[in-house]
Order: C-alpha cells, then sequence, then structure tokens
C-alpha cells in the first residue's frame, strides 16, 4: 500500500484488489461517502485511488483509507454507517487507532452480529465499565449509553462473572404512580420498560430471554421495586436516569452489593421531574466525581450512532435551547 501526495492531488495504491473493493465499497459507495463528508473528490481506477481538493482534507482521508483498509484485512465487514463513525473518528483525532475501536468486540449477538464501540466515547464507556464498579453514561438519545451496557451486562452473564441482570428505570415520568394504571404489575411497567426488552430481545434470541426471565436471572422492573433489597452478584443497570430524585438516587446507589457492577445511564437535557425536584442524576454528578470505582462518561452529538438525522435534530434543539436562554437573560 503506497501514498503520493503533490500540491492538488493525492494517490494511494492497495496491493490487494479484493479488499481494496471492499474498502471501496460498492460502486464506490464509501469513498463517495468519505469524498462529501471532507469536500474532496475521490475516484478509484482498479486498486488505486485518487484524491482532489484541499491539502489537510486529502491527509485525513489518506488516514481514514489506510485504516480502514486494516480492517478489511482483519476481516471486519465495513457497513455504511461504520464508514460514517469511522470519518467522525479521524476527523475529531487523526491519531485515533481504529482497530482499538472497531475491533473490541463486546458481545457477539444470537444472530452472530458483533457488537463494538463505533466512537472515541463509546470505547471510553466500555472501558469505563470493565474497569469500574459504577459507571455513569450521559448524553443525548442515540449515542449507545444503554445498548452498550446492555451487551456489556449479556456478555458478563454468558462469561459467569455475574449470576444475574436487574434492568430498573423510573416508571411513570418520575412519580411512579403505578396505582394509578390499568392492568396488573406486568401491564402497567411494560410500556415504561420496553427500550430495555428491545435492547435484550436484540442481543438474546427470544426463548432464552423468557427462559432467564422465568429463572429470575434476568429481571426487569422498576426502580420503586429496588428499595430495601442488597443487589449481590448482578449487574444492575439503570436507564433514564435524569428521572430520578435526589432520594431515588441515594436509595438505589446503596442497593449495591458484593460482586456487582453498576451502569447508570441518562440525558441532563431530558428531565421530566415536576418543578422544584433535584434531578439525582444531576446531582450525583456533582457528589460522586471523583471517588475511586466510580467512573463518568459523558457523551456528545457527535456519538450518536442511530440515523443521522438525530444528531441534526439534537444540534438544532441546542441551538433553540440556546436562543430562549439569551432572550430570557435578556428580559432579565
Amino acid at each position: 500500500m503506497q501514498g503520493n501526495e503533490e500540491n492538488s492531488t493525492s494517490e494511494v495504491s492497495f496491493s490487494n484488489n479484493t479488499y481494496a473493493m471492499q474498502l471501496f465499497g460498492e460502486n464506490n459507495a464509501h469513498l463517495t461517502k468519505i469524498a462529501d463528508a471532507l469536500a474532496i473528490t475521490i475516484g478509484a481506477r482498479g486498486n488505486l485511488v485518487t484524491l482532489q481538493g484541499d491539502a489537510a482534507a486529502r491527509k485525513l482521508a489518506i488516514v481514514l483509507l489506510h485504516q480502514l483498509y486494516s480492517l478489511v484485512k482483519e476481516g471486519v465487514p465495513l457497513y455504511s454507517n461504520d464508514i460514517d463513525h469511522a470519518i467522525k473518528a479521524v476527523s475529531g483525532d487523526p491519531t485515533v487507532d481504529l482497530k482499538s475501536i472497531f475491533m473490541d468486540t463486546v458481545f457477539i449477538t444470537a444472530t452472530k452480529r458483533p457488537i463494538t464501540p463505533k466512537s472515541l466515547n463509546q470505547k471510553a464507556y466500555i472501558d469505563a465499565i470493565r474497569a469500574h464498579d459504577i459507571v455513569f453514561g450521559i448524553g443525548p438519545a442515540g449515542t449507545g449509553k444503554t445498548y452498550l451496557a446492555m451487551a456489556m451486562a449479556v456478555a458478563s452473564l454468558t462469561r459467569g462473572h455475574v449470576n444475574r441482570i436487574i434492568l430498573t428505570r423510573p416508571a411513570v415520568e418520575a412519580g411512579e404512580s403505578l396505582g394509578f394504571l390499568p392492568g396488573d404489575l406486568s401491564e402497567k411497567v411494560d410500556p415504561y420498560l420496553r427500550p430495555l426488552y428491545d435492547a435484550l430481545h436484540d442481543m438474546l434470541r427470544h426463548e432464552k430471554v423468557a427462559e432467564l426471565m422465568e429463572q429470575g436471572v434476568i429481571e426487569v422492573a422498576p426502580l420503586a421495586f429496588m428499595r430495601g433489597r442488597t443487589l449481590n452478584n448482578a449487574f444492575i443497570i439503570l436507564d433514564e436516569a435524569q428521572n430520578t430524585t435526589s432520594e431515588q438516587m441515594k436509595m438505589f446507589l446503596t442497593r449495591i452489593g458484593f460482586s456487582s457492577k453498576v451502569v447508570i445511564t441518562g440525558d441532563v437535557t431530558q428531565v421530566d421531574l415536576p418543578h422544584g425536584k433535584v434531578p439525582g442524576l444531576k446531582e450525583a454528578h456533582g457528589i460522586l466525581t471523583g471517588i475511586p470505582g466510580i467512573s463518568f462518561v459523558e457523551f456528545a452529538k457527535e456519538d450518536v450512532v442511530r440515523h443521522k438525522l438525530v444528531m441534526k435534530i439534537i444540534s438544532a434543539y441546542e441551538k433553540n435551547d440556546l436562543v430562549k436562554r439569551r432572550r430570557a437573560e435578556q428580559v432579565l
């Protein structure tokens, strides 16, 4: 594999045509995506790639191509969204090692699909969960906070590191007024726990999930059901933690027993608590930061791994919130 950079044109050749075709994508779709993202022109003939445009952008594209080619050589399949994530990672840090991110397999699903981090923050999140007993994942929707935590939980269970998985979240916004809802307990709480079920069924076969839940190995319950318990030998995930009160967060954190690992996820910009209630997640961030064994990983909109419009939607709302704050400050 060789590269040759000139004033306005660069060329990169790849020694293996089969790997090169995988790198380029069907109808050169991957090259087109890179070219559009970096505002340059990329053409391919055989195993030779020609780049035209801004010198800095061409240099970045060459780094990206070399790293993606190395992934292909390792047998890593490249999909369209992988190219998006790779572009964001390398654009944010040209020295980043994509192998350390894309080849860190957290869990392989029942359909043989590997679950791996897709950004530097996701990689940091996975490493934090491995190294600490309590990890807070804070950031906007779509950044993989809950999904990756679930993958780590299932991996820990299947490897025998824990005996059970406990999944919980505040139900009915933050009030947990379950008694006012129709139906039995399952019918009352299921709608609020559905995102956890969805992630679980994405990783394990439905019959396996049903079997583990029937045996009590996997438990999905509203946060109110954690009171008074001591949770040993478990991987516990508290989702939507921005809707916990100060009292609820303290109650939950003091349930942790021996040989357990806890991941708490939430988005502090999406609090549904009644006015005047102190958000437990935000308070915990201020109180617990710096304590050994506890880690906080903060995600940004750049870490969004859902549809590319999700990141644009988050940016638009952030801009709108900024305008509102400035108007409010002018009134004062």
